[in-house]
């Protein structure tokens, strides 16, 4: 067994800050990694979002919606802000709801944005309406969820 030498209080202090310190800054290093192989100006970035109100409103992202129909099945793309994680399972509800079989579902986070792909197919003992229907719902819902 080797000998542990006693570190005081304010050097442990100093270790753990220079530690955090050296978080922060491979954290920084990450990011900037990440934007430039998706391609964001950090810059420019932040100059649309601060000149397009309508996306966004004291610093909350109005939500966004695509639903694309292909054959049988039907894939949603859900665009929220963090604080909207609810209408990820909102959607997911309102395609039980209507006949819909979840095959895959992912998220991912970018710039403070929850990008959602939900991908369902019409159960086989459901009755399809087409995807009309659906659409209409989740699109008020979405409206909804906006404020409008």
């Amino acid at each position: 067994m080797g000998i542990v030498e006693a570190t005081t209080l304010p050097d442990q202090l100093n270790e753990a800050a220079n530690y955090i310190k050296g978080l922060q800054t491979n954290l920084i290093k990450m990011k900037e990694k990440r934007d430039s192989l998706m391609g964001i100006d950090e810059n420019s970035a932040s100059t649309s979002a601060l000149s397009t109100r309508s996306g966004m409103m004291r610093g909350l992202i109005t939500p966004h919606i695509e639903i694309h129909e292909i054959g049988s099945a039907l894939e949603v793309v859900l665009i929220t802000g963090l604080d909207n994680q609810f209408m990820f399972n909102e959607t997911i509800r309102l395609l039980h709801e209507e006949g819909y079989e979840i095959i895959n579902a992912s998220s991912s986070v970018v710039n403070n944005r929850v990008f959602n792909t939900i991908h369902s197919q019409v159960r086989e003992s459901a009755s399809n309406h087409g995807s009309t229907k659906i659409s209409q719902r989740l699109m008020k819902f979405a409206n909804e969820g906006n404020g409008h």
